[in-house]
């Protein structure tokens, strides 16, 4: 049995329903209800009766309710002893535009609930950056959208997001299921910043028929959907980007999705850059 199984469980009889306790823990029904079956095959008994209204508990399940409580008590006592002892420690996290947002409060309130005396600060980088400022040395840790040079980099995928193309909703082609590079020959493209990562450049730029020094440069998300929105430039962006009213992304259906992740340096990896990985895999999941 491992602390987090033994969390679930108690949350889950608190509740006497599934579905709450998921929306409590900040997750979906299935991982959960998973869980709690994995919890009564290792210990060999039923801990709730299934009913169409709920759960209950069975005298076993009691039980464990009952020892369990004193386990978490005594858990989160000792939690709050070594945190104390360590005092406040840093985190620098780096983001890319809205990339953290994707992940959303979960990653929030899970890392602070398991580290409560970490002191976190936040390092948000422009579109010539994509490593976020873990290249540089500036952070910990970032989470960011792919492709980049991955060299000396370690990654874990949470999601992959198809991209599109972000046009004005009077645009010919606003009301397409999607469109091809092709479709868009001969486009004025948004410019990243000179000297981002070739790979990065490569993949969030039109197809190249930029008109040299004429297309401007962008180094935020937000400017390059007001340039799209003011003068009618092209952008790439994620199709689940939040937009402002004016514009729509339409699928480009010849290229690859880009993967949301979190990266951390390969050679040095601290307990806490870890914990954190650890609490992303697992918003990943949930």
């Amino acid at each position: 049995m491992d602390l987090r199984s033994l969390r679930y469980f108690i949350t889950v009889a608190e509740e006497r329903h599934i579905g709450r306790a998921a929306n409590r823990l900040h997750m979906t029904q299935p991982p959960l209800s998973r869980a709690i079956r994995q919890l009564e095959d290792e210990l060999g008994v039923l801990l709730f009766e299934r009913t169409p209204k709920g759960v209950t508990l069975t005298p076993a399940g009691k039980v464990l309710y009952d020892e369990t409580g004193a386990l978490l008590g005594r858990a989160d006592r000792i939690r709050r002893r070594v945190a104390a002892a360590a005092g406040t420690a840093p985190l620098a996290i780096g983001t890319l535009a809205d990339a953290a947002e994707q992940v959303g409060d979960r990653l929030v309130s899970l890392f602070r609930a398991r580290y409560p005396h970490v002191h976190v600060s936040i390092h948000e980088s422009g579109l010539g950056d994509p490593t976020a400022g873990l290249r540089a040395g500036l952070v910990d840790v970032a989470i960011t959208r792919t492709p980049f040079d991955d060299t000396g980099i370690s990654m874990h995928v949470l999601r992959s997001v198809p991209v599109g193309v972000v046009m004005r909703d009077d645009d010919p082609f606003a009301g397409h299921a999607s469109v091809s590079s092709t479709d868009l020959a001969g486009r004025r493209w948004v410019r990243l910043p000179e000297g981002a990562d070739p790979a990065w450049a490569a993949y969030w730029t039109g197809s190249g028929d930029n008109d040299n020094g004429a297309s401007p440069v962008m180094r935020t998300i937000q400017e390059c959907l007001q340039a799209v929105l003011w003068n009618g430039t092209s952008a790439l962006a994620p199709i689940d980007q939040p937009l402002p009213a004016g514009l729509v992304v339409v699928p480009l259906d010849d290229r690859p999705p880009s993967d949301l992740v979190v990266a951390w340096p390969r050679t040095v990896c601290s307990p806490l850059v870890r914990g954190f990985v650890q609490v992303a895999k697992h918003c990943r999941h949930t």
